[in-house]
């Protein structure tokens, strides 16, 4: 049923809509949308999910949805990683070594600089709200002993923590759906094809926000002290060592085990959750508020927007999608990397990135195929220009909505020009930075 596909895409297109109107209400859209999507696949067999051979398709359209449409090894990565990150969080490690920055730099301009660098470099494995949450109480504490407005640092660090979670396969869920996509490994994020891969594409990202932060905050040359806290423990140190190294090593296996690289961060995730249980003599209650503070409603968000892009590819929409953007750009490298990225920047900026990377990769990649080109040098350049984008607005991330609500609880509202002045010009210097160094690499 050709007609079929056209009431899938209206599914999909009135799920973003509600979706974007009501972003507190995104997890119950996406699964009523995905429950109307299998639905039809029982109730019209193969005319959205083709089925295998003789089998039974309304059976086929349930089972191919839960073993195929939804990528379990992403959401146990995801899960395991969060976890972690969760824990090295509670370490005060993370802490005690901005605390070091501080106490080292020469000048209090140049700690700001270091301590938003560090806040990325944490960014590629932790995830970016809490990151953020944990970077905020020393900027708090640094500007209040310099009477100064903290609303320019927190903005640093909501959109120097976006800006590296795009850099490793467990910085963000945008990366773990493109790793997916793209079948990358690990170490398919430094070294692809013999060049250099997206973690350096994004470290030019990094190094252009540094001298844009070290301009704004370059006038402070008195230094300052922070109070420190103690550590509390290594061992999520170790884990988060861990966790990066076995991801690393298990890149290297031919013809990887499925679920190997999940069901490995997972196992590490529960050895982190018995450590804070036994060895820091948690109750029961306490480690349960710990995995209950886990981000599970994007969890859930990511199992009903795959099953929805799924259920959309299938039908071949995607790739006459494709098929129309490579026309629109007459074949022109240029202008089809260029239209990716800045489409990418303009609706990250106002929705949220992992629904529209998911929707939009395998459409980049079937118009790299149509036009004849490498399919990394679009990829990339919709991973740079969705995680990016998200820093153009104060609501195109999560991180930086807790910034926003961090400053207004100090007492420093702040207005969507205010944001736009730093975060628009941030954005607009760190991507031109990482798509020159991209075009460069890969064009």
């Amino acid at each position: 049923m050709e007609s079929l596909k056209w009431i899938v895409l209206a599914l999909a297109v009135a799920m973003y809509a509600l979706v974007i109107a009501r972003q507190d209400k995104k997890v119950i859209f996406t699964t009523v949308a995905a429950i109307a999507v299998i639905i039809l696949g029982i109730v019209f067999p193969g005319a959205i999910f083709t089925t295998a051979g003789d089998s039974d398709g309304r059976l086929y359209a349930l089972t191919h949805v839960f073993s195929a449409l939804v990528n379990w090894n992403v959401l146990m990565i995801y899960i395991g990683s969060m976890t972690i990150a969760a824990l090295f969080l509670y370490s005060k490690v993370p802490a005690k070594i901005a605390d070091w920055i501080v106490r080292v730099s020469p000048s209090t301009g140049i700690a700001i600089v270091l301590i938003l660098a560090m806040t990325g470099i944490i960014s590629i494995f932790v995830e970016n709200v809490a990151t953020v949450l944990v970077m905020a109480p020393i900027a708090l504490s640094l500007c209040k002993k310099l009477k100064m407005n903290p609303t320019m640092f927190m903005v640093g660090l909501a959109v120097m923590s976006n800006l590296e979670g795009t850099a490793t396969l467990v910085g963000d869920p945008p990366s773990m759906i493109f790793a997916s996509y793209a079948g990358y490994t690990f170490n398919d994020f430094f070294i692809h094809q013999g060049k250099l891969s997206i973690f350096f594409v994004v470290q030019a990202g990094l190094l252009a926000g540094c001298f844009f932060f070290y301009a704004v905050f370059a006038r402070l040359r008195d230094k300052t002290e922070v109070e420190g806290e103690p550590i509390i423990s290594v061992i999520p140190a170790i884990l988060l060592l861990a966790l990066i190294f076995g991801l690393a090593a298990i890149s290297f296996i031919p013809n990887e085990i499925p679920f190997l690289s999940g069901s490995f961060v997972m196992v590490l995730g529960i050895c982190g959750v018995l450590w804070f249980l036994l060895s820091q003599k948690k109750t029961g209650s306490e480690t349960w508020e710990l995995i209950k503070g886990l981000d599970w409603e994007t969890i859930a968000f990511l199992i009903g927007i795959f099953v929805v892009v799924g259920a959309i590819s299938e039908t071949g929409l995607l790739k006459d999608f494709a098929d129309f953007l490579a026309t629109v750009t007459g074949g022109s490298k240029l202008a089809g990397f260029i239209l990716v990225l800045a489409v990418s920047i303009l609706i990250s900026g106002f929705v949220d990135n992992v629904p529209y990377i998911i929707v939009m990769l395998p459409v980049a990649g079937n118009m790299a195929e149509s036009m004849g080109i490498n399919r990394e040098l679009f990829l990339f350049a919709l991973l740079i220009g969705s995680c990016l984008g998200g820093n153009l607005t104060p609501f195109g991330a999560s991180a930086n909505v807790v910034a926003m609500g961090i400053v207004k609880k100090e007492g420093y509202p702040m207005s969507f020009g205010k944001w736009l002045k730093l975060g628009g010009t941030f954005t607009l210097i760190t991507t031109a930075a990482a798509a020159i160094v991209l075009w460069i690499i890969w064009a």
